[in-house]
């Protein structure tokens, strides 16, 4: 069984990269922003698994990365939905161009 070349899968990754960049600083809500910030975590756990399996086969330190990176982002996701449900409780607004007026 042939395996998939490694650049195919840096190709995606980085394409997913260069997305959830783009996502983050070219929209305005914060929802938005929240799955950017995670699709450039996702383009890591790829990264972390595909260099893992070609150069370490019988290791699995990326593999732990993964899990730990995985961990991360679902408390971070977590805190963050708290904190937008708060703001859009309070201002009725979950848009980022409004932040001037949370300030007061």
């Amino acid at each position: 069984m042939e395996q998939i070349p490694i650049t195919h899968i840096v190709i995606v990754s980085s394409a997913l990269f260069f997305i959830g960049v783009y996502g983050f600083f070219a929209r305005r809500n914060l929802i938005t922003i929240l799955m950017s910030i995670e699709l450039i975590l996702n383009s890591a756990n790829i990264n972390f698994i595909a260099f893992n399996r070609y150069l370490y086969p019988d290791k699995l330190d990326g593999v732990f990365f993964t899990l730990f990176i995985i961990t991360i982002a679902a408390a971070e996701v977590s805190l963050a939905l708290a904190i937008i449900i708060n703001l859009y409780r309070r201002f009725n607004t979950i848009d980022i161009e409004d932040t001037k007026t949370m300030k007061y």
